[in-house]
């Protein structure tokens, strides 16, 4: 693709809006930076453009900018239903994600992750799995180096594994990746998306533009995904819950102590995971992606079971960062849908302190009633969405509103015996009090680290 003397305008200035910049600056584009936030929010990251001479328009998103232009690229978090880039969609001017202005420049096999919850667990997973087995691997996309950063690097990688979501998918129309992986489709982002069926096509996406040549690992025990399926090209691989002695003829099933995989070309292969220190259900289907999409990229088996037996996870997803007077703080701040909620609830068989709450994405906390009722002890809710989660689950469980998390974890810690788990998953999104949800992990790790 050609930039050279095209006028590029760059939607967001992130980590990967401001990577896309100085590629496409690099390239002899006459580049234009666009962000909606305030400029004194922006200081740093407009000073570290200034010396390549690229302007940054701030606090709006003219349409002028958008229609003016000879391509628009967006960053992960803008949404691609804004005003002015449908402006400049109807007027005929090419309008693309990161991601998808970076494949133009690859030729390198890539394994695309995505989900409603576990991406960068898998994603980091089968690039320990790939790197283990002798092979030069670039991890990221979605999570650490945007892929626009690689493709500027000038490096070159055997296989590319990246996290991919459904903001970036929406993007990326021709996108094809060699391996896809999706992991699970649960209600989130309802605040983005006109409704769940939206959301879930939107995920699916990562399938569409795959052929007989290509690979699609996924959940054999989804629903939703079940339903999205039927015209699926390329190589089917599912992972599924081993059920009354049942083996796939082809993909993975798992159970508590095992992963075995059949694979038309390589046979049986049975992995040990009674050792592994990841938790839960959602942790083995975790597990059985990743081990499927690194044996179709040509994983070594002793190598895959290597990382299978020493990952220990990741932070903020199911962290324990503290034990005290026989009480297990856990920080699961990732959890930032109703679904990630329950899959954590799951994952304990002690009784659970947990807290929630934060900005709302128009989840369904109704459905978290029965799992709470099972699981929890007491509710600690704080944030914007606090009193809608009380009002959601008032029946099902004794609540308590909190002003600050910090409040909440003192709660906690009064409420809980020895034997009990206090559990950060908030099910909400961090940006009421915090930048982002590791922001929000770290903080509860300090207020349970200051309890006396």
């Amino acid at each position: 693709m050609e930039l050279s003397g095209k006028k590029v305008l760059i939607v967001g200035l992130g980590r990967s809006g401001a990577a896309t910049a100085r590629f496409a600056a690099a390239r002899g584009a006459q580049v234009t930076v666009n962000d909606a936030a305030a400029r004194d929010t922006l200081a740093m990251a407009i000073q570290e453009l200034a010396p390549l001479g690229i302007p940054v328009i701030t606090g709006e998103h003219p349409e002028a900018a958008f229609t003016g232009c000879d391509l628009v690229v967006l960053s992960p978090g803008v949404p691609h239903t804004l005003a002015p880039v449908q402006a400049a969609a109807a007027a005929g001017i090419p309008v693309m994600g990161e991601m998808a202005l970076a494949c133009r420049f690859i030729d390198s096999p890539m394994v695309a992750v995505t989900g409603t919850n576990g991406k960068t667990t898998v994603t980091t997973m089968i690039g320990d799995m790939l790197k283990r087995s002798g092979m030069s691997v670039f991890v990221g996309g979605n999570i650490g180096t945007p892929l626009i950063a690689h493709v500027a690097s000038g490096n070159r990688a055997d296989v590319l594994v990246v996290e991919v979501s459904s903001f970036q998918l929406d993007t990326m129309p021709d996108f094809r990746p060699a391996i896809s992986v999706l992991l699970n489709i649960a209600e989130d982002h309802m605040d983005r998306y006109a409704d769940f069926q939206d959301y879930a096509l939107s995920k699916a996406g990562i399938f569409k533009n795959q052929t007989d040549g290509d690979v699609a690992v996924f959940n054999g025990d989804d629903p939703v995904i079940a339903l999205l399926i039927a015209d699926l090209r390329a190589v089917p691989l599912a992972f599924s819950r081993q059920r009354n002695g049942f083996t796939a003829d082809v993909g993975a099933t798992f159970t508590a102590a095992a992963i075995t995989v059949n694979l038309p070309n390589t046979g049986t292969t049975v992995f040990d995971i009674s050792g592994a220190s990841l938790a839960g259900d959602h942790n083995r289907e975790n597990m059985s992606a990743a081990v499927l999409a690194a044996m179709a990229a040509g994983g070594r088996t002793e190598a895959i079971q290597a990382v299978l037996s020493s990952f220990h996870g990741l932070p903020h997803r199911l962290e324990t960062v503290a034990q005290r007077s026989g009480i297990r703080f856990v920080n699961d701040s990732k959890a930032t849908n109703v679904d990630a909620v329950l899959r954590a609830l799951k994952a304990f068989s002690e009784p659970v302190i947990l807290i929630m709450g934060g900005r709302d994405k128009g989840g369904t906390f109704e459905d978290l009633a029965a799992t709470v009722r099972d699981h929890v002890k007491h509710l600690l809710v704080v944030g914007e969405c606090r009193h809608r989660i009380a009002d959601a689950l008032s029946r099902h469980a004794a609540i308590t509103v909190v002003d600050s998390l910090a409040d909440g974890v003192r709660a906690a810690r009064s409420l809980a015996a020895a034997g009990d788990v206090v559990l950060l998953s908030p099910g909400c999104a961090s940006f009421d009090a915090f930048t982002n949800y590791a922001q929000r992990g770290e903080a509860f790790r300090q207020y349970v680290e200051a309890l006396p």
